[in-house]
């Protein structure tokens, strides 16, 4: 999340502002911080190390440098007039900051070179659903365009009543991060049930953007969706999965946990300037009940064009 390519598509995509600071000291960067300034008129406006992103928050090798980094920060805040500070962090390390580790929950483990150690690793429940997805006649491919892959996350964020981004968006995070980031799409029949939008960094791979046809639960296609991409990232040198992150209480979570993936709690620090209270902007808050319930009602094109202009304020 801390990766250069990420300003440019923030800024390609949203028209945000970027702004990427970093401290060095004799001649060695010791400290990283990625601030995007979110401005809209129904959500206020705010720093955020980043948008769009399950973590961000600052890299410090030291206290020196992250305070160096928290100025800055601030600084640039009252220079933009924000109403807070938002770091997206793994870990907490402002005690004196509001903090929402309540929220978010991120889902990491090992994985294994050894294919049949990764399917052993699975809950025996959850690994018979994978076994008979292997059944069921579907095909796991890569592809360079993001077509399939939108197709497939439009509807099935729709169908949650959310939002979706623009094609545009898919295909300029594939074009600035090039060979990490991969369109794996599950073919039933020729047709798409599933797809993902994976990252890969170092030794990690991280699937970011899923979704699935009302198709997808009957074949089982996610399931296998995950289980290839393990299988390719494995065999590729990948020894982290991150299943990203997912709200406490929703099928996505139970879902993760049914993999044997651990929910970590994700520590998201707040710096409030000009509120009381942190921001609720969540498909879990009650105020939104009503339009989640007219947006799983909308034709899929109607949801395709104006979700983009919605979901850019969101972040």
């Amino acid at each position: 999340m801390h990766r250069a390519a990420w300003k440019a598509v923030i800024e390609e995509c949203f028209q945000h502002r970027a702004y990427y600071a970093y401290v060095e000291r004799n001649g060695e960067i010791v400290g990283v911080l990625p601030l995007i300034h979110q401005k809209s008129r129904l959500f206020g406006s705010a720093l955020i190390s980043i948008p769009f992103g399950v973590y961000g928050g600052p890299l410090a090798l030291d206290t020196e440098a992250l305070a160096r980094l928290d100025a800055y920060a601030e600084e640039l805040g009252e220079r933009l007039g924000v109403d807070y500070i938002e770091y997206r962090s793994r870990t907490r390390a402002h005690p004196d900051w509001t903090s929402r580790g309540d929220l978010y929950y991120s889902f990491r483990r090992g994985i294994d070179e050894d294919l049949e150690a990764n399917l052993k690793a699975i809950p025996r429940k959850q690994r018979a659903v994978v076994r008979q997805s292997l059944d069921r006649g579907l095909e796991a491919v890569v592809e360079g365009d993001p077509e399939d892959t939108f197709s497939v996350y439009a509807e099935s964020v729709r169908n949650l009543g959310t939002p979706v981004f623009s094609k545009f968006y898919f295909a300029a995070l594939k074009r600035h991060f090039g060979d990490d980031c991969e369109f794996l799409v599950v073919r039933k029949d020729g047709r798409p049930v599933s797809s993902v939008l994976s990252f890969y960094f170092r030794d990690e791979v991280l699937p970011y953007y899923g979704g699935g046809t009302i198709e997808a639960r009957r074949t089982g296609a996610n399931d296998y969706m995950y289980w290839s991409l393990m299988n390719r990232a494995a065999s590729s040198g990948s020894r982290v999965f991150d299943f990203g992150r997912s709200k406490k209480g929703t099928g996505a979570f139970a879902f993760k946990k049914n993999w044997c993936f651990t929910p970590e709690p994700l520590h998201y620090e707040y710096r409030l300037r000009a509120l009381d209270s942190v921001p609720d902007v969540n498909p879990l808050n009650p105020k939104y009940r009503l339009m989640i319930a007219v947006w799983k009602r909308l034709p899929l094109a109607v949801a395709n064009r104006i979700g983009p202009l919605v979901v850019r304020n969101l972040g």
